[in-house]
């Protein structure tokens, strides 16, 4: 039944019910009239009376917290408190799934790599990611509703959001406490809010500056042997020689296009490194076969000005390329050959390490490296004594090659070396590149295992 006639059914019998009243209270049928008249009256009385009973039930409960259900009357009041009750569910449901939707997406800007903050109309930060904390080093509690020009007070920094820089571009900034560089860019969204975007670009700004530094020095390496290519072709063009003169130039010329020639080797020997996939762990190459061919380079570059000795103190195959490998050892036995002095003595060592892998050392009694030098002896183009290192032929990236073999196969570079006591270069393998055989009895130090060429 419809409530408004369900409501209009229920007034008729209060009447009636009045009117029943009032006749009884009239005592006899001539009075029945006005008894009836008095009844609907108290009926309707008593119906107004009900009615604001509920009305005022519902609107207590519209004072309320409306925790509760609305009052479950019949009629009007019944009806539109369900009514209320309903809207105001379905307001609380949107507001619940607004709020799911804006703590999913404030989390997925949690995981971004880049660091978020909102700011009000007053440059005032209205939210803030961990990640822009750290970079700026803000409490994304605390700071909020903060001026962010009274926490992060960089002149830089502070003219960029007054918009002396032009919109759109970024601002590089050093991290107010860190040792890091910073990328902020502002974009405008809202009612004048305005959104700050930061990125941590250390990594960035430190390769880019290793690749100018490296085109820089290869430009170098290569501009010096060219000029005095270039100088020998023009006095040789130029200039009546002697035939004992120009033997003697084109026996530089020569010499200066064999550093050219090594150079270039060793710069594609790199980019092949870096651009190739990691050796595979199924071939394997046997240690004793890799490191005599290694001493044999090593004992012709020498011409037996020195004593080259190998000590082979178990036997084992090495998973990898053979070629990076020999490389490798190649490096490190012929610079102990360059930088050691005639009649010193250098020696090649494979080992198996206590905690699993194996180990090839290279040591020399030369004049050793000091302390200071040793983290930066694998860089490209680092020299010790760059003039010394150009005069034993050197390109300056024999240690990066070995360095990113070593890594390449899982293992690392490790030196010890101490001025006036020689110099100890040594890849540590994994287990997992080794298959080990039984230990062999260690050879005698004094004894090398190949003879000396001379």
């Amino acid at each position: 039944m419809h409530p408004l006639l369900a409501r209009a059914l229920l007034a008729l019998a209060l009447v009636l019910a009045g009117g029943l009243l009032g006749g009884w209270a009239g005592q006899a049928w001539h009075e029945a009239a006005p008894g009836v008249l008095a009844g609907a009256v108290l009926g309707l009385a008593l119906f107004g009376a009900q009615d604001a009973w509920r009305a005022g039930r519902l609107l207590q409960w519209l004072r309320g917290p409306q925790d509760e259900a609305a009052p479950r009357d019949t009629g009007l009041w019944g009806e539109l408190g369900y009514r209320v009750e309903r809207s105001l569910r379905q307001r609380d449901q949107a507001l619940r799934s607004e709020g799911q939707r804006l703590a999913q997406f404030l989390s997925a800007i949690e995981a971004s790599p880049n660091g978020v903050v909102l700011l009000d109309a007053q440059d005032q930060i209205e939210w803030c990611s961990h990640v822009a904390a750290d970079h700026f080093g803000l409490d994304p509690q605390r700071d909020r509703l903060q001026r962010i020009t009274n926490l992060v007070r960089a002149p830089s920094f502070v003219a960029y959001l007054q918009g002396s820089v032009a919109a759109g571009e970024a601002l590089i900034l050093p991290a107010p406490r860190a040792a890091r560089t910073l990328s902020v860019t502002v974009r405008a969204y809202g009612d004048g809010q305005r959104l700050l975007l930061t990125q941590d670009i250390t990594d960035r700004e430190r390769s880019d500056a290793m690749r100018r530094d490296f085109v820089a020095n290869v430009s170098h390496e290569i501009r010096t042997p060219l000029t005095v290519l270039a100088g020998f072709v023009e006095t040789m063009a130029s200039l009546p020689l002697s035939d004992v003169e120009r033997q003697r130039m084109l026996a530089l010329m020569t010499q200066q296009t064999a550093r050219m020639q090594a150079l270039v080797a060793d710069l594609l020997t790199l980019a092949r490194l870096e651009g190739s996939p990691r050796p595979a762990t199924d071939q394997w190459v046997d240690a004793a076969a890799l490191l005599e061919q290694a001493l044999a380079d090593g004992r012709a570059l020498s011409g037996g000005r020195h004593r080259i000795e190998l000590s082979l103190q178990a036997a084992g195959e090495l998973a990898g390329n053979r070629g990076e490998l020999l490389s490798a050892v190649g490096n490190l036995v012929n610079n102990a050959v360059r930088y050691t002095p005639d009649g010193g003595r250098i020696g090649v060592r494979f080992a198996l390490r206590d905690g699993g892998g194996a180990e090839i050392e290279v040591s020399d009694d030369g004049p050793g490296i000091a302390r200071e030098h040793l983290p930066r002896l694998a860089q490209r183009f680092y020299r010790v004594d760059g003039s010394r290192s150009r005069e034993t032929g050197g390109t300056g990236l024999g240690l990066a090659i070995v360095k990113h073999v070593v890594q390449r196969h899982g293992g690392e570079l490790a030196i010890d070396s101490e001025p006036g006591k020689g110099s100890r270069f040594r890849l540590l393998l994994p287990p997992a590149r080794l298959r080990a055989a039984e230990t062999l009895p260690r050879r005698d130090a004094a004894t090398p295992t190949l003879p000396q060429l001379t």
